[in-house]
Protein backbone atom coordinates (compact mmCIF):
# COMPACT_ATOMS: atom_id res chain seq x y z
CA UNK A 1 0.00 0.00 0.00
CA UNK A 2 1.44 3.50 -1.15
CA UNK A 3 1.93 5.65 1.55
CA UNK A 4 0.10 9.51 1.74
CA UNK A 5 2.70 12.36 1.51
CA UNK A 6 1.64 15.07 3.81
CA UNK A 7 2.21 18.91 3.24
CA UNK A 8 4.94 19.00 5.63
CA UNK A 9 6.77 15.71 3.99
CA UNK A 10 5.84 13.61 6.91
CA UNK A 11 4.22 9.85 5.88
CA UNK A 12 1.40 8.63 7.39
CA UNK A 13 1.12 4.51 8.54
CA UNK A 14 -1.19 3.31 6.52
CA UNK A 15 -4.95 2.30 8.71
CA UNK A 16 -4.92 -1.22 10.09
CA UNK A 17 -8.98 -2.44 10.46
CA UNK A 18 -10.00 -2.76 14.09
CA UNK A 19 -10.05 -6.54 14.77
CA UNK A 20 -13.34 -6.90 17.57
CA UNK A 21 -12.61 -8.84 20.65
CA UNK A 22 -13.19 -12.12 20.92
CA UNK A 23 -16.63 -12.08 22.92
CA UNK A 24 -16.21 -14.13 26.28
CA UNK A 25 -18.55 -17.12 27.02
CA UNK A 26 -21.47 -16.85 28.54
CA UNK A 27 -21.47 -18.44 32.22
CA UNK A 28 -23.71 -21.62 32.96
CA UNK A 29 -26.17 -20.47 35.74
CA UNK A 30 -25.38 -23.20 38.86
CA UNK A 31 -27.80 -24.35 41.41
CA UNK A 32 -24.66 -25.01 43.66
CA UNK A 33 -21.10 -26.40 43.55
CA UNK A 34 -20.10 -29.35 45.44
CA UNK A 35 -16.16 -29.68 45.48
CA UNK A 36 -15.80 -28.17 42.66
CA UNK A 37 -18.07 -30.10 41.10
CA UNK A 38 -20.77 -28.14 39.29
CA UNK A 39 -24.73 -28.71 39.74
CA UNK A 40 -26.36 -26.51 36.85
CA UNK A 41 -29.70 -24.36 37.48
CA UNK A 42 -31.05 -26.43 34.47
CA UNK A 43 -30.12 -29.23 35.81
CA UNK A 44 -32.20 -28.62 39.51
CA UNK A 45 -35.05 -26.88 37.22
CA UNK A 46 -35.77 -29.77 35.82
CA UNK A 47 -35.12 -32.35 38.93
CA UNK A 48 -37.35 -29.52 40.49
CA UNK A 49 -40.09 -29.91 38.24
CA UNK A 50 -40.02 -33.79 38.00
CA UNK A 51 -40.20 -33.53 42.30
CA UNK A 52 -43.32 -31.40 42.12
CA UNK A 53 -45.28 -33.43 39.69
CA UNK A 54 -44.61 -36.63 41.33
CA UNK A 55 -45.64 -35.15 44.76
CA UNK A 56 -49.12 -33.67 42.41
CA UNK A 57 -49.78 -37.11 41.91
CA UNK A 58 -49.43 -39.03 45.31
CA UNK A 59 -51.04 -35.79 47.16
CA UNK A 60 -47.75 -35.77 49.27
CA UNK A 61 -48.18 -32.35 51.50
CA UNK A 62 -44.50 -31.29 52.03
CA UNK A 63 -43.11 -30.08 55.51
CA UNK A 64 -40.01 -28.30 54.06
CA UNK A 65 -39.44 -26.27 50.61
CA UNK A 66 -39.38 -28.19 47.17
CA UNK A 67 -36.46 -26.12 46.38
CA UNK A 68 -34.80 -27.42 49.56
CA UNK A 69 -35.72 -30.91 49.23
CA UNK A 70 -34.29 -31.01 46.11
CA UNK A 71 -31.63 -29.09 45.72
CA UNK A 72 -30.38 -31.10 49.12
CA UNK A 73 -30.97 -34.13 47.71
CA UNK A 74 -28.71 -33.44 44.41
CA UNK A 75 -26.08 -32.34 46.76
CA UNK A 76 -25.89 -35.61 48.49
CA UNK A 77 -26.44 -37.79 45.28
CA UNK A 78 -22.76 -35.57 43.98
CA UNK A 79 -20.90 -36.74 47.53
CA UNK A 80 -22.55 -40.32 47.04
CA UNK A 81 -20.69 -40.14 43.11
CA UNK A 82 -17.27 -38.32 44.32
CA UNK A 83 -17.01 -40.88 47.05
CA UNK A 84 -17.27 -43.78 44.42
CA UNK A 85 -14.49 -41.96 42.16
CA UNK A 86 -12.32 -41.80 45.55
CA UNK A 87 -12.91 -45.47 46.07
CA UNK A 88 -11.57 -46.23 42.40
CA UNK A 89 -15.28 -47.25 40.97
CA UNK A 90 -15.93 -45.34 37.30
CA UNK A 91 -18.56 -45.36 35.02
CA UNK A 92 -17.28 -46.09 31.92
CA UNK A 93 -19.50 -46.02 28.52
CA UNK A 94 -19.51 -49.64 28.49
CA UNK A 95 -21.30 -49.37 31.99
CA UNK A 96 -23.61 -46.73 30.92
CA UNK A 97 -24.84 -48.16 27.53
CA UNK A 98 -25.40 -51.48 29.53
CA UNK A 99 -27.70 -49.42 32.27
CA UNK A 100 -28.95 -47.85 29.32
CA UNK A 101 -29.98 -50.81 28.01
CA UNK A 102 -31.55 -52.65 30.95
CA UNK A 103 -34.19 -49.82 30.83
CA UNK A 104 -34.95 -50.27 27.74
CA UNK A 105 -35.41 -54.11 28.30
CA UNK A 106 -37.49 -52.35 31.16
CA UNK A 107 -39.84 -50.08 29.31
CA UNK A 108 -40.51 -52.46 26.38
CA UNK A 109 -37.65 -51.16 23.84
CA UNK A 110 -35.78 -47.57 22.82
CA UNK A 111 -39.04 -46.31 21.66
CA UNK A 112 -40.48 -46.75 25.29
CA UNK A 113 -36.82 -45.05 26.75
CA UNK A 114 -37.12 -41.98 24.42
CA UNK A 115 -41.03 -41.89 25.40
CA UNK A 116 -40.26 -41.76 29.22
CA UNK A 117 -37.65 -39.43 28.61
CA UNK A 118 -39.57 -37.07 27.11
CA UNK A 119 -43.05 -37.68 29.60
CA UNK A 120 -40.31 -36.61 32.67
CA UNK A 121 -38.68 -33.64 30.80
CA UNK A 122 -35.24 -35.55 30.36
CA UNK A 123 -32.88 -34.03 27.65
CA UNK A 124 -30.28 -36.62 26.39
CA UNK A 125 -27.44 -35.19 27.54
CA UNK A 126 -29.66 -34.81 31.28
CA UNK A 127 -31.13 -38.34 31.06
CA UNK A 128 -27.35 -39.40 30.69
CA UNK A 129 -25.76 -37.09 33.71
CA UNK A 130 -28.60 -38.20 35.99
CA UNK A 131 -27.95 -42.03 34.91
CA UNK A 132 -24.08 -41.68 34.96
CA UNK A 133 -24.87 -40.04 38.95
CA UNK A 134 -27.24 -42.61 40.09
CA UNK A 135 -24.60 -45.36 38.86
CA UNK A 136 -22.39 -43.96 41.28
CA UNK A 137 -24.25 -43.30 44.25
CA UNK A 138 -25.58 -46.83 44.26
CA UNK A 139 -22.59 -48.47 43.97
CA UNK A 140 -21.26 -45.83 46.63
CA UNK A 141 -24.27 -46.94 49.14
CA UNK A 142 -23.77 -50.80 48.29
CA UNK A 143 -20.11 -50.02 49.86
CA UNK A 144 -21.78 -48.05 53.29
CA UNK A 145 -24.34 -50.89 53.90
CA UNK A 146 -22.32 -53.59 53.24
CA UNK A 147 -19.97 -52.66 56.19
CA UNK A 148 -22.45 -53.49 58.83
CA UNK A 149 -21.81 -56.15 60.19
CA UNK A 150 -24.15 -59.43 60.56
CA UNK A 151 -23.77 -59.84 64.00
CA UNK A 152 -23.58 -57.06 66.86
CA UNK A 153 -23.68 -56.62 70.76
CA UNK A 154 -27.56 -56.86 71.46
CA UNK A 155 -29.53 -56.81 74.42
CA UNK A 156 -32.95 -59.27 75.32
CA UNK A 157 -35.24 -56.20 77.40
CA UNK A 158 -38.92 -56.26 78.73
CA UNK A 159 -40.44 -53.43 80.08
CA UNK A 160 -43.59 -52.16 81.78
CA UNK A 161 -45.14 -49.29 80.26
CA UNK A 162 -47.17 -46.83 82.33
CA UNK A 163 -49.30 -43.61 81.93
CA UNK A 164 -48.56 -41.63 85.15
CA UNK A 165 -45.22 -41.18 87.39
CA UNK A 166 -47.12 -42.06 90.29
CA UNK A 167 -47.71 -45.46 89.29
CA UNK A 168 -44.70 -46.72 87.88
CA UNK A 169 -42.74 -44.97 91.39
CA UNK A 170 -45.62 -47.98 92.95
CA UNK A 171 -44.77 -50.89 91.03
CA UNK A 172 -41.15 -49.46 91.34
CA UNK A 173 -41.52 -49.95 94.86
CA UNK A 174 -43.36 -53.17 94.64
CA UNK A 175 -40.10 -54.63 92.78
CA UNK A 176 -37.63 -53.10 95.47
CA UNK A 177 -40.21 -55.14 97.93
CA UNK A 178 -39.66 -58.04 96.08
CA UNK A 179 -42.64 -58.43 93.45
CA UNK A 180 -41.13 -60.68 90.51
CA UNK A 181 -40.81 -58.80 87.27
CA UNK A 182 -42.51 -60.66 84.56
CA UNK A 183 -45.74 -61.37 87.03
CA UNK A 184 -46.20 -57.67 87.11
CA UNK A 185 -45.09 -57.08 83.43
CA UNK A 186 -48.04 -59.71 82.31
CA UNK A 187 -50.55 -57.77 84.47
CA UNK A 188 -49.73 -54.51 82.35
CA UNK A 189 -49.12 -56.18 79.23
CA UNK A 190 -51.11 -59.43 78.83
CA UNK A 191 -50.09 -59.92 75.29
CA UNK A 192 -46.31 -59.85 75.30
CA UNK A 193 -45.25 -59.22 78.92
CA UNK A 194 -43.44 -56.00 77.48
CA UNK A 195 -40.96 -57.90 75.70
CA UNK A 196 -39.54 -55.70 73.10
CA UNK A 197 -37.23 -58.85 71.86
CA UNK A 198 -33.35 -58.60 70.78
CA UNK A 199 -32.12 -54.76 69.77
CA UNK A 200 -28.37 -53.23 68.86
CA UNK A 201 -26.69 -49.65 70.22
CA UNK A 202 -28.48 -47.62 67.21
CA UNK A 203 -31.71 -49.39 66.83
CA UNK A 204 -34.40 -47.59 68.68
CA UNK A 205 -35.67 -44.05 68.34
CA UNK A 206 -35.97 -43.02 72.09
CA UNK A 207 -31.83 -42.98 73.23
CA UNK A 208 -32.93 -42.18 76.94
CA UNK A 209 -34.60 -46.28 76.78
CA UNK A 210 -31.30 -47.34 74.80
CA UNK A 211 -28.64 -45.71 77.38
CA UNK A 212 -30.62 -47.07 80.59
CA UNK A 213 -31.23 -50.60 79.06
CA UNK A 214 -27.49 -51.09 78.25
CA UNK A 215 -26.40 -50.07 81.50
CA UNK A 216 -27.92 -52.85 82.85
CA UNK A 217 -27.07 -56.56 83.86
CA UNK A 218 -28.81 -59.85 83.16
CA UNK A 219 -31.73 -59.62 85.02
CA UNK A 220 -31.55 -55.96 86.76
CA UNK A 221 -34.50 -53.49 86.09
CA UNK A 222 -33.66 -49.82 85.26
CA UNK A 223 -35.18 -46.74 87.55
CA UNK A 224 -38.04 -45.62 86.28
CA UNK A 225 -37.25 -43.98 82.73
CA UNK A 226 -39.67 -41.08 81.46
CA UNK A 227 -40.30 -40.93 77.82
CA UNK A 228 -42.85 -38.57 75.67
CA UNK A 229 -45.30 -42.28 75.77
CA UNK A 230 -45.00 -42.80 79.42
CA UNK A 231 -42.88 -44.03 82.38
CA UNK A 232 -40.89 -47.30 81.80
CA UNK A 233 -39.08 -49.72 83.74
CA UNK A 234 -36.71 -51.91 81.85
CA UNK A 235 -35.56 -55.53 82.88
CA UNK A 236 -33.07 -56.53 80.88
CA UNK A 237 -33.49 -60.36 79.92
CA UNK A 238 -30.03 -61.55 78.45
CA UNK A 239 -27.08 -59.93 76.66
CA UNK A 240 -25.32 -60.98 73.96
CA UNK A 241 -22.00 -59.36 72.55
CA UNK A 242 -22.01 -60.88 68.82
CA UNK A 243 -26.02 -61.91 68.61
CA UNK A 244 -27.20 -62.11 64.82
CA UNK A 245 -28.86 -59.00 63.21
CA UNK A 246 -32.56 -59.20 62.26
CA UNK A 247 -33.14 -58.15 58.88
CA UNK A 248 -35.02 -55.30 59.90
CA UNK A 249 -32.49 -54.09 62.95
CA UNK A 250 -29.70 -54.55 60.62
CA UNK A 251 -31.68 -52.61 57.87
CA UNK A 252 -32.00 -50.06 60.58
CA UNK A 253 -28.57 -49.84 61.07
CA UNK A 254 -27.75 -49.52 57.55
CA UNK A 255 -30.08 -46.73 56.59
CA UNK A 256 -28.29 -44.93 60.43
CA UNK A 257 -24.70 -45.55 58.60
CA UNK A 258 -25.66 -43.83 55.00
CA UNK A 259 -26.97 -41.26 57.22
CA UNK A 260 -23.57 -40.96 59.32
CA UNK A 261 -21.90 -40.98 55.80
CA UNK A 262 -23.17 -38.02 54.34
CA UNK A 263 -23.31 -35.69 57.20
CA UNK A 264 -19.55 -36.34 57.45
CA UNK A 265 -18.67 -35.83 54.25
CA UNK A 266 -20.97 -32.94 54.09
CA UNK A 267 -19.27 -31.43 57.04
CA UNK A 268 -15.54 -32.08 55.30
CA UNK A 269 -16.79 -30.73 51.71
CA UNK A 270 -16.99 -27.60 50.26
CA UNK A 271 -20.58 -26.55 49.05
CA UNK A 272 -21.71 -23.73 47.66
CA UNK A 273 -25.31 -22.57 47.37
CA UNK A 274 -25.78 -20.21 44.41
CA UNK A 275 -29.43 -20.32 44.04
CA UNK A 276 -30.69 -17.04 42.89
Amino acid sequence: MALTTLPSGMTQEPSQTPVPPTPSPTPIPLAAVVNGEAITLAEFQGELARFQASTMITGTNLASDPNEIVLNELIDQTLFAQGAVENGFMVDETTLQSRIKSLENQLGGTLALEDWKTEHGYSSDDFRLALRRSVGVAWMRDQIIAEVPQNAEEVHLRQILLPTSAEANEVYTSLQSGADFLDLAFKYDPMTGGDLGWFPRGYLDNSAIEEAAFALQPEQYSPVVETDIGFHILYLVERDPNHPLQPGARSALQEQALLDWISNRRNQSAIQILLP
